[in-house]
């Protein structure tokens, strides 16, 4: 069970902003709001809270620019990030997913919905923090720290990963040989039930292979399938 945890909502619908606020603190969590993108980035950073309910369509900064800007901070980075928009094309949620956000809720939305997913995501949060999450991988050259998000091949740092790209790499790498289906990469590294389509994998694994050059060739495509990552390929 997740113990009460304090949550941001940032919202400018104040109808949507209170409703979620309510629900919440009915849940015996502590919330506090922010009902455009400056102040939530100025709360996030003061309060440092456990998990942020992020809608997109902000006055002033974008949804997709407070979590970018969230994201690069070494004080929020972990923070994790739930976006709650009415934007709910692949496409988006594709965006969402490559800025760094840890769910995605489409509006209109359930309120039992909403719930599931704060707990879902402050779950895997502890347990991300109880796991060995510090545990660094070495293999065919490729270096990943965890805990520094940090990636380097053959000593140069890869600087440029998106969130998603990083926690693909560190699944597949950390079991050379296992096949991956794309669901099953979905569920490890975003939990049961994600709304994002095969196609989205794909296109990550697209992105990681460049990003790494010519150790990119060590994921390989199990056609039909999904992906695994063979060291002796290099």
């Amino acid at each position: 069970m997740v113990d009460s945890k304090n949550i941001l909502v940032v919202e400018d619908d104040s109808d949507i902003r209170e409703l979620i606020s309510f629900n919440l603190k009915n849940e015996g969590h502590q919330v506090f709001e922010a009902k455009d993108g400056e102040v939530g980035i100025d709360k996030s950073r003061k309060k440092l809270p456990d998990l942020i309910l992020l809608d997109l369509m902000l006055p002033g900064i974008h949804g997709l620019d407070v979590c970018r800007i969230l994201k690069s901070d070494q004080e929020t980075k972990n923070i994790p990030i739930i976006m709650v928009t009415a934007m709910g094309q692949e496409e988006d949620i594709v965006k969402g997913l490559e800025t760094g956000a840890d769910d995605y809720i489409t509006k209109p939305f359930s309120i039992k919905v909403l719930s599931a997913r704060v707990k879902s995501v402050l779950r895997r949060s502890i347990e991300e923090k109880d796991i060995d999450s510090d545990k660094a991988l070495l293999i065919n050259g490729i270096s990943i720290k965890p805990r520094l998000r940090e990636v380097k091949v053959d000593g140069q740092v890869i600087d440029n990963l998106t969130f998603s790209e990083f926690q693909i790499l560190y699944l597949l790498a950390g079991h050379p040989g296992w096949v991956f289906t794309r669901y099953q990469i979905i569920d490890k590294i975003r939990g049961d039930n994600y709304p994002v389509t095969d196609r989205s994998v794909d296109f990550q694994i697209v992105g990681l292979r460049k990003k790494l050059g010519d150790a990119g060739k060590l994921i390989r495509t199990v056609r039909g399938v999904g992906y695994r990552f063979t060291p002796d390929e290099k």
